[in-house]
C-alpha cells in the first residue's frame, strides 16, 4: 500500500539525527521556555558526519511572538519580517536559528505564503528535533507536509515535463532564482539528484492526494517574476535586519555579501559601532555583484 505524503513526512521528521545537534535543539527551546514548541534542524549539515567547524540551520517555532521576547521591538521585526535570525552555540557547535511562530510556519509552508523562503525549504529532508508536546509536534509535522505541494503546484504550469522529478527540479531551479543564492549554477537540480528515491516518493505521495489548484501558465510566469522580485528584495530586508537583531550581525552581512557578490569586504570598526548604517552602506554590494536584479 503506498504511503501517503503526511505518513512520509511523519517517518523523515522523526528519523535519527546527530546526538549533538538533537542536543542542541534541546538547549535552544530551553532559551525560550514560555514559549517554545518545537524546534526544526535542516539543511546540509543533515548529511554531514562530523558537525565540527560548520554552521548548523534550525527554525524555532514559538507560541507567538511576544511571548518569545522581552523585547517588544524584537517582536515586531519577528511579526512584520519574519522570521528573525540569531546565533547560538552549544556543547563546541555553531548554529543560526530563525524563530516563526506556529501561525507563520503553517502560513509559509502553504500557498498562501508571498515568498518561497519557508517552503523550499521545507519541502527539502528536515527533521523535528524537539517539541514541547504531542500538539506542537502534530502542528509542525501538518506545517511541513504543506512545503512539497506547494512547490510542487506552483513548479506544475512551469515544467515542461509532469512527472514527480521534472516538477521537483523545476520547482527547486525557480525557487533559487527568487533568493540570494551563493550556490555555484546548478545547485538546484544536484538537490534532486542526491536524492531521486525520496524526492520521487515525496513527489508521487503529493500528486496522489491532489496538488493545491496551480495557476494557468501565464499567470504561473508572472507569479514566479513576482515571487523573485519580492524574495530578493526579502533577502536584503532580512540582511539588514540580521545586522541589528542578530549578535555581530555586521560581520554576519559582510560574510554573507562576500559569499554572494564574490567581494572582500572587512568591517570597519565604526560600522560595528553603528551596525544598521552600516548595513546600508555595505548592501550596495549585492546590486553591484549582480545578487540583486
Amino acid at each position: 500500500m503506498p504511503h501517503t505524503l503526511l505518513s512520509l513526512v511523519t517517518a523523515e521528521l522523526a528519523a535519527p539525527a546527530d546526538p549533538r545537534a538533537a542536543a542542541m535543539a534541546g538547549a535552544l527551546a530551553a532559551q525560550y521556555p514560555d514559549a517554545s514548541r518545537a524546534v526544526l534542524f535542516y539543511g546540509s549539515c543533515l548529511r554531514e558526519k562530523n558537525l565540527d567547524g560548520l554552521m548548523l540551520d534550525f527554525y524555532l517555532i514559538v507560541s507567538d511572538y511576544r511571548a518569545a521576547y522581552g523585547k517588544r521591538w524584537l517582536a515586531t521585526a519577528n511579526r512584520l519580517i519574519p522570521p528573525n535570525v540569531f546565533p547560538f552555540e552549544h556543547n563546541g557547535l555553531i548554529a543560526k536559528y530563525a524563530v516563526l511562530s506556529e501561525a507563520d510556519f503553517a502560513r509559509l509552508n502553504s500557498p498562501a505564503a508571498d515568498n518561497v523562503s519557508v517552503w523550499a525549504r521545507f519541502a527539502q529532508p528536515a527533521r523535528l528535533l524537539w517539541a514541547a508536546d504531542d500538539l506542537a509536534r502534530q502542528r509542525a509535522i501538518a506545517a511541513v507536509a504543506g512545503a512539497a505541494p506547494t512547490l510542487l503546484s506552483l513548479a506544475r504550469p512551469m515544467a515542461q515535463e509532469q512527472d514527480a522529478l521534472s516538477l521537483w527540479g523545476t520547482g527547486f531551479t525557480l525557487t533559487y532564482g527568487a533568493e540570494l543564492r551563493a550556490e555555484r549554477k546548478g545547485r538546484s537540480l544536484s538537490i534532486v539528484d542526491a536524492d531521486p528515491d525520496r524526492y520521487r516518493r515525496f513527489g508521487n505521495a503529493a500528486l496522489a492526494q491532489g496538488l493545491p489548484p496551480s495557476p494557468e501558465p501565464d499567470q504561473a510566469a508572472a507569479l514566479w517574476r513576482v515571487l523573485q522580485r519580492r524574495g530578493k528584495w526579502l533577502s536584503v530586508v532580512r540582511l539588514a535586519k540580521a545586522s541589528f537583531t542578530y549578535a555581530g550581525g555586521i560581520d554576519y552581512l559582510a560574510w554573507k555579501i562576500n559569499r554572494h557578490a564574490g567581494t572582500a569586504i572587512q568591517i570597519k570598526p565604526w560600522q560595528r559601532r553603528w551596525p544598521l548604517i552600516g548595513a546600508l552602506t555595505l548592501l550596495p554590494r549585492l546590486f553591484r555583484g549582480g545578487a540583486i536584479r
